[in-house]
């Protein structure tokens, strides 16, 4: 039977790929009035039976287009729309070479609304935002929003679940313009399905009250909006998933939805023992957890966007739920809410081996350590959007959060002298619970003035923050040599830090030429107050209990941090470009106060001038350079300024220094992007670089007996960093049913930093080359195939004699495969292969990671059951490299291992204008 299948599959495709003539559409658009040629107007093909789309493209400069595709049709409808024109349609015969249509002339609208109704264009590019229709492009089955965006021009999405648009990251999502469970994009687009969104619209990111007095935003971040059709703003729909596996390995996962014109309420519930953030719903790759690839505490918890869900380094049982709540009330104030809690308990254990390298010598240490974390949380988000009128505007956004921890950690650490004698060695116990309870709230309020652009802005934003723990450490440390020492420690101690911030904004914009040229005065005042207490006491083998106070290593401070900063900046805005330059004069106080150590007070006064600006120009409607530069000014931390010795560490004791100055940052970016629609081509370019006047370091001497270390803090110059990235895309049609992708890319990244190593100052040079190449090969509604291949080299280079260049290289191969087959079947195969040739020995060098998965649909495409296996070899490992200035470290720690896993998942949906339930077919 699969014989007779495979044939069959193979002579559709044959029989298709020899009746497709290859043809070219070229044409140019205009005015129909004054004759101006239309750039960005889009051009596209439809069949005329079923009106599903061809090819599309965008006109250049000149009007002009040219579609090159593939068909088997003799007849298909061009389509050309444009804002603010009636649309354009023409049915033409279909015929091998080139298809020359000369001038089509556009016809001014009376009605924007008609033309954006009837419109259908795939891609739409307007003033300041690029807009695409869903139904123009064809998704898997039970597509969800995460997997449509994988197939928009223009768009990427990174294995950590990182979004760009023309090579810009992706900040925020909204739908139909709100928040959906507190602006989290990786909940919205791995839960809402395609079936119920209409446009996705791309814009730059803005604040509320720059939306409102329509300032531009913030252009090195987008925001995605995610327009629910009209008819789906009735109704209910959601999804409810559970799976049980082998190694009682198991997930749960539910969501509902209930939309009702602007009144919108969602429901999250989830859990699970595979490291993962949760809301999943078993749609094949969807659940398969972190594999390894994510940076965690190191306490074994992890946080998303924000959140404390549970996971970590080891194995991670989770729970999890949420509401959000999104209504208008009334004509003139909107408000959403969220509400999320989560549980997770995290076990790991992990390995290290690091080579110190000291002016004269170097050391080795060894670390093995265990760690259980149960942590617990709630928080809870609100926003409320109030305009009086069309000139004034409010926004008031509190926000609540609680979470309790225990910590049980141990760990074992030796440290070896250069010819590998044992020099000292420690032991740790440690059992830590700590509450946490935080509150803020913001409020900003905007007035316009006229119709020239003069606008108000007020704002205040305060916290307060509380933190307490109870820490019960049990050690013993042990330094060998000439003058052998024994330090024991058997103690509690009770910290209590309380943080209150307190922020207020106003600036005020006066137009000298309307909508045009502006002057914006502003002025803002922080005032930051941190009290610190940290009580330890001794074991009392007499009361047997801990009430023998140890000052030595107890705290009791209280920090002041005080900012006021008026400033200036013009602005000017073309519609070709935009530029910005603003000054501020920073005058800043910081205090401390030690209720145990009066001798270490510190008062000190800082000013400085910050400066920043922009500058961004398009070149056409597709494609653009931006730029901005920095000068800020950083203070030292009251820590490291106040010279009181932190010995909580027996082997490494730290001094503040109360001579230090602050730090002057200079910062450049320059990014370019441009997307070639004719071509089917993206183009990204951007690179960084930052240099640091002042930098504060740390400073450490290490005793070369002992290897006991004394750290202080300095002054140095010459710090800079910074990094360079460029991305190159292009897509390519065989035929009416094959396409290929191409893509390919570098991320370099260099460094230069000043340090000391025993009191020798030194420089290391680090320079960082990712070159990457990938391939999409698509047989449409049948075969995927997706390679992925990435090299990192790594070369750190020193300017004295005493440490050793050092030069690392690994390799990252991914390789996708996905067979979509007969009655409702979908085969995945996602393989990872890492190779790190530079790993100690006793670390896994290399590794392959393959997840597959097997998914049938039933239940008329409403039911899903999945098998999956997760690490198909056996063969997951974290183990990695770290290399910094002074020191190369080795490390591994537990990982989820192989299981398989039998998961089912059941969506409902009653959207829609009439109410009906709606099926899922390929779309």
């Amino acid at each position: 039977m699969r014989y007779l299948i495979f044939i069959v599959t193979l002579l559709c495709a044959f029989t298709s790929f020899s009746q497709s003539k290859e043809f070219v559409i070229k044409g140019q658009v205009f005015d129909d009035l004054d004759q101006t040629p239309l750039e960005a107007a889009t051009v596209y093909l439809e069949r005329v039976k079923d009106s599903s789309l061809v090819t599309y493209t965008i006109t250049e400069k000149d009007g002009a287009f040219n579609m090159e595709d593939v068909t088997g049709e003799d007849n298909l409808n061009l389509l050309v729309s444009y804002v603010g024109y009636k649309a354009y349609k023409k049915k033409i015969a279909i015929k091998a070479g080139i298809i020359d249509l000369g001038a089509i002339k556009l016809q001014i609208s009376n009605s924007l609304d008609e033309v954006l109704i009837k419109s259908s264009a795939p891609v739409t590019i307007k003033k300041d935002t690029l807009e695409f229709n869903v139904n123009s492009f064809k998704t898997k089955k039970d597509a969800t929003v995460e997997d449509l965006l994988k197939q928009l021009p223009g768009v990427e999405i990174d294995e950590e679940g990182k979004i760009k648009v023309n090579g810009k990251a992706v900040n925020k999502i909204l739908v139909n313009g709100k928040p959906f469970f507190g602006n989290d994009p990786s909940i919205t687009i791995k839960n809402l399905t395609k079936e119920i969104i209409e446009k996705i619209q791309v814009v730059d990111t803005k604040t509320k009250s720059e939306a409102f007095t329509g300032e531009e935003g913030d252009k090195e971040n987008k925001t995605i909006n995610l327009t629910i059709k009209e008819e789906n703003n009735k109704g209910v729909f959601g999804r409810i998933a559970a799976g049980i596996g082998t190694d009682d390995r198991h997930e749960f996962a539910g969501m509902f939805n209930r939309f009702d014109n602007d009144q919108r309420i969602s429901v999250l519930v989830g859990g699970n023992n595979i490291n993962s953030p949760g809301f999943s719903f078993g749609e094949i790759q969807k659940m398969f957890g972190s594999g390894g690839g994510r940076s965690f505490s190191s306490n074994g918890s992890f946080s998303l966007n924000g959140r404390q869900f549970g996971g970590g380094q080891g194995i991670t049982t989770s729970k999890l739920g949420g509401v959000n709540y999104a209504d208008a009330i009334g004509e003139k104030t909107e408000v959403s809410a969220d509400y999320f809690y989560s549980n997770s308990n995290s076990e790991n254990e992990s390995a290290s081996q690091r080579e110190t390298i000291l002016s004269d010598s170097r050391y080795f240490s060894n670390s093995n350590s265990r760690s259980n974390n149960d942590t617990e949380s709630h928080s809870a988000n609100s926003d409320f959007e109030i305009k009086i009128d069309t000139t004034f505007f409010i926004n008031i956004k509190p926000s609540f959060s609680n979470s309790t921890s225990t910590t049980d950690y141990k760990s074992e650490d030796e440290t070896l002298d250069e010819d590998r004698v044992l020099t000292n060695q420690s032991t740790l116990t440690s059992f830590v619970e700590t509450k946490v309870n935080n509150f803020s709230n913001e409020i900003n309020a905007t007035k316009k003035f006229g119709s020239k652009g003069a606008f108000l802005k007020f704002g205040v934003n305060n916290s307060f923050n509380n933190s307490e723990s109870e820490d019960f450490i049990n050690s013993n440390t042990e330094v060998f040599g000439s003058s052998p020492e024994s330090i024991n420690r058997n103690q509690l101690t009770d910290g209590d830090n309380n943080s209150n911030n307190l922020k207020t904004d106003v600036s005020y914009r006066l137009p000298i030429k309307e909508k045009e040229f502006f002057v914006n005065f502003n002025y803002e005042y922080q005032f930051n107050k941190d009290y610190n207490k940290e009580s330890t006491f001794d074991f009392n083998t007499v009361s047997n209990g801990y009430d023998t106070f140890n000052e030595a290593l107890s705290t009791d401070f209280e920090y002041t941090d005080e900012r006021s900063s008026p400033g200036i900046s013009l602005s000017y805005r073309k519609e070709k470009w935009s530029a910005r330059f603003g000054a501020d004069y920073v005058l800043r106080t910081l205090k401390n106060q030690d209720g145990l150590r009066p001798e270490f007070n510190v008062e000190r006064d800082f000013t400085a001038i910050e400066l920043n600006s922009h500058f961004d120009y398009k070149f056409s409607k597709k494609a653009s350079v931006y730029a901005s530069y920095r000068l800020s000014n950083r203070p030292p931390s009251l820590r490291q300024l106040q010279a009181f010795e932190d010995v909580s560490n027996p082997l490494n004791t730290i001094i503040g220094n109360p001579s230090l100055e602050p730090t002057n940052e200079h910062s450049l970016y320059v990014g370019f992007n441009a997307y070639n629609w004719q071509e089917r081509t993206g183009f990204y370019m951007y690179g960084s670089i930052r240099k640091k006047e002042n930098a504060v370091i740390s400073k450490t001497t290490t005793d070369s007996e002992t290897l006991k270390r004394v750290t202080t803090y300095d002054n140095v110059s010459g710090n800079q960093d910074g990094y360079f990235g460029m991305d190159y895309s292009k897509k390519f049609k065989i035929d009416s049913l094959q396409s290929v992708r191409v893509k390919v890319g570098n991320w370099s990244s260099f460094s230069k930093n000043i340090n000391f190593n025993n009191d020798v100052q030194y420089a290391s040079n680090v320079l960082v080359f990712t070159p990457n190449v990938g391939i999409d090969y698509i047989y449409n509604d049948v075969f995927e195939f997706k390679p992925r291949y990435r090299i990192t080299l790594t070369n750190n280079k020193y300017d004295i004699d005493a440490f050793e260049d050092r030069n690392f290289t690994s390799h990252n191969l991914d390789l996708n495969t996905a067979f979509f087959l007969p009655k409702g079947l979908e085969w995945r195969n996602d393989i990872t292969y890492n190779y790190n040739a530079n790993i100690a020995d006793g670390f896994q060098k290399d590794a392959w990671f393959w997840n597959a998965s097997i998914a049938y649909s039933v239940l008329k495409d409403q039911g899903l059951v999945t098998l999956k296996v997760y690490d198909l070899l056996n063969q997951n490992t974290n183990a990695r490299r770290t290399a910094t200035q002074d020191y190369i470290q080795d490390t591994q720690s537990t990982v989820l291992r192989q299981y398989f896993m039998l998961n089912f998942s059941w969506k409902f949906n009653s959207l829609g204008s009439k109410g009906e339930t709606k099926g899922n077919g390929m779309h």
